[in-house]
């Protein structure tokens, strides 16, 4: 299965070792930290002249309540760009990026793998995700498998939308 897609029913899938730019960062989405972090994300991108991906979100709260009981500007992010295979420079482009937008510097390049998910493709606007999300705990229930990483969103529409129609949105959760 691709990294970009994913059905509209939950599934269980695999996904490997996957490279790109990443940001982290605390505040609302959409606030002032949240838009300087995609803003210096897309900056190194351009300097690398690599293929503009959809952005993605890796999220959490360090609180015992669930996130949704956590006021927004206290989430905490990692923010990632996926980069093509062998995409080489990433220092030297963030050295040009930050030479207009100094919050490239706070860009790093990581790897990692998020081998078994569960995932679906999630229509409509984000204060909806909580229903999408429980069919997605319903599965891992099903499956007898657990959280094993941080809840990550890919965003295949621009993250600014706000027509609901339009919204689309892949939720994946590491599971073991």
């Amino acid at each position: 299965m691709s990294w970009y897609e994913a059905a509209e029913e939950p599934e269980l899938v695999e996904h490997g070792r996957v490279s790109g730019l990443a940001v982290t960062g605390r505040g609302e989405p959409g606030g002032a930290a949240y838009g300087e972090s995609v803003g210096a994300l897309y900056a190194v991108m351009g300097a690398l002249g690599a293929p503009m991906a959809p952005l993605e979100g890796f999220w959490w709260v360090e609180d015992e309540r669930s996130p949704f009981d956590v006021p927004r500007d206290q989430w905490w992010w990692h923010l990632f760009l996926r980069l093509p295979d062998a995409t080489e420079s990433v220092d030297q482009a963030r050295e040009e990026a930050r030479s207009k937008v100094p919050a490239a510097a706070r860009v790093q390049h990581v790897t990692f793998t998020e081998g078994r998910c569960v995932q679906m493709l999630h229509r409509g606007a984000y204060a909806d995700e909580p229903a999408s999300l429980a069919r997605m705990d319903a599965l891992m229930k099903a499956e007898g498998v657990v959280p094993n990483g941080l809840h990550h969103e890919i965003y295949l529409s621009d993250p600014s939308e706000t027509d609901p129609e339009k919204m689309r949105t892949i939720l994946r959760q590491p599971v073991r």
